[in-house]
């Protein structure tokens, strides 16, 4: 994830929540049998930095997770917000628990874990894991890894994989990609294990790459509340598909994913 403006990031970061607004309607979540925890708008709340997903451009959050809910926002007639936030407090459902939002959109793996606390719309993007090395690394399988220290975020899937997977390099945790990417940068740590997508996204200016891919299976979803949300789940679900037929999906695909 290149950071050209990291200083600047941080500051807008430290601000709080942004907001986008999508153009569209009133709130028609009275008729559709749910309420947000703020009329008139879809509350979402991510975890940035973590391009090409959700990131910060020009003071407004963008990126793909960022883009497909403003769709979906819109859709329901629907303003549309985000607010930032750790990613401990997603995974754990904490701050749908404290109405801060109706939806987390933050690359989540849907796992059996998670789903014991979250409802998760159907999938909308699949994942694998990547090992991500400097350019000149002799790294290419995890047992390479051994004696060496790989980097991963804090309660991601890649973590897990890693301490399952890895049992001979010494893990050590972020919280955030930024801080994961800096460490890499800066040669705290050999390699960064995680999702392919945000590795990829560091690639960019051919100092790093990525030297090992892992077929886990993992497919990312939508998380909301866990009792109470079944509306909120099928209206969503229904957008997803819309937006999929319409080709709107597959137009925003194109944008963040296509080098």
């Amino acid at each position: 994830m290149p950071h050209k403006a990291r200083t600047t990031l941080a500051a807008l970061l430290a601000v709080g929540a942004l907001s986008l607004t999508a153009c569209g309607g009133g709130d028609d979540s009275a008729e559709s049998g749910f309420t947000t925890v703020n009329e008139g708008t879809l509350t979402v709340c991510s975890n940035v930095p973590f391009k090409p997903f959700e990131y910060v451009v020009d003071g407004e959050f963008t990126g793909f997770d960022i883009e497909l809910t403003r769709e979906i926002a819109k859709g329901m007639g629907l303003e549309h917000e985000v607010q930032n936030v750790g990613f401990d407090g997603l995974q754990s459902g904490t701050v749908l628990a404290a109405r801060q939002c109706d939806v987390i959109a933050a690359a989540m793996s849907i796992t059996d874990e998670r789903a014991e606390k979250l409802a998760f719309s159907d999938p909308y993007y699949d994942s694998p894991q990547t090992l991500l090395v400097p350019a000149d690394s002799s790294v290419a399988s995890l047992a390479d890894l051994k004696g060496k220290k790989v980097g991963v975020q804090q309660g991601t899937t890649g973590e897990s994989y890693a301490r399952e997977n890895a049992a001979d390099a010494e893990i050590m945790s972020f919280q955030t990609d930024a801080e994961l990417f800096q460490g890499l940068q800066a040669g705290n740590i050999d390699a960064v294990l995680q999702d392919h997508a945000v590795n990829q996204d560091h690639t960019e200016d051919g100092k790093f790459r990525i030297s090992a891919s892992f077929e886990t299976g993992e497919s990312y979803g939508l998380a909301m509340k866990k009792e109470g949300s079944e509306e909120l789940v099928s209206k969503v679900n229904e957008q997803l598909a819309d937006l999929r037929e319409n080709g709107k999906y597959q137009e925003l695909h194109d944008r963040f994913f296509t080098k």
